[in-house]
C-alpha cells in the first residue's frame, strides 16, 4: 500500500458519496469505546486506528466507516478524534459528500466514553487478542452470526433480481 492509499476499512473519499452521518451512539463493538472487551478485532482492524491520531497532513485521507453499518461514518472514530483536524473529513467535503453529513459528524460528541486517542484504543484492543475473554468470545460470535446473516441476505437478493 502506498503512503497516498486511505488506511483499509477507511473509505477513500472519492467513493463516499452515499456516506452516512454516525449513528446516535457508537455500536456495542466499537473498537473506540473503553467498555468493549479488548480483542473482539482482528490485528489489522485494530491497526487502523493510530494513524488518524496523526498530524492532518499525515493522516489517511478517507473517512473511517462503521465496521457494522455499511457507509455510515463511525461514530467511535467521529467521537475520539478532533474532527476539525480530520484529512478524510476535508477530503469527503471538497468530494461531494453530503453537506449535513459533514456537519453531523463535525458536530458529533458520544453519549458513551470513548478512548482519548486510536493508539490507545488499538492498544487496549491488542491486550486481548491473543487470548481473547469470555466477553470478547461472545461479542466474536454474535458479530460472526449477524455477519453471515446479512451476507445470507445478500445472497438471497442476488439470486431474487
Amino acid at each position: 500500500m502506498s503512503d497516498t492509499d486511505p488506511t483499509p476499512g477507511a473509505a477513500p473519499a472519492p467513493s463516499t458519496h452515499d456516506v452516512r452521518a454516525p449513528a446516535k451512539n457508537p455500536c456495542g463493538t466499537c473498537p473506540y469505546r473503553t467498555d468493549v472487551p479488548a480483542g473482539v478485532w482482528h490485528p489489522e482492524e485494530y491497526a487502523k486506528l493510530p494513524p488518524f491520531d496523526r498530524d492532518t497532513a499525515s493522516q489517511p485521507p478517507g473517512l473511517f466507516l462503521c465496521h457494522q453499518q455499511d457507509q455510515r461514518v463511525c461514530a467511535g472514530w467521529a467521537g475520539c478524534h478532533d474532527m476539525e483536524e480530520s484529512l478524510g473529513v476535508r477530503v469527503a467535503a471538497l468530494t461531494g459528500v453530503a453537506e449535513d453529513v459533514i456537519e453531523a459528524v463535525l458536530d458529533y460528541v458520544s453519549p458513551v466514553p470513548l478512548f482519548a486517542s486510536g493508539e490507545e484504543a488499538a492498544r487496549h484492543g491488542m491486550s486481548g487478542v491473543e487470548e481473547p475473554p469470555d466477553p470478547a468470545r461472545k461479542a466474536i460470535d454474535n458479530l460472526t452470526r449477524k455477519r453471515q446473516a446479512r451476507l445470507q441476505r445478500e445472497q438471497d437478493s442476488d439470486s431474487t433480481h
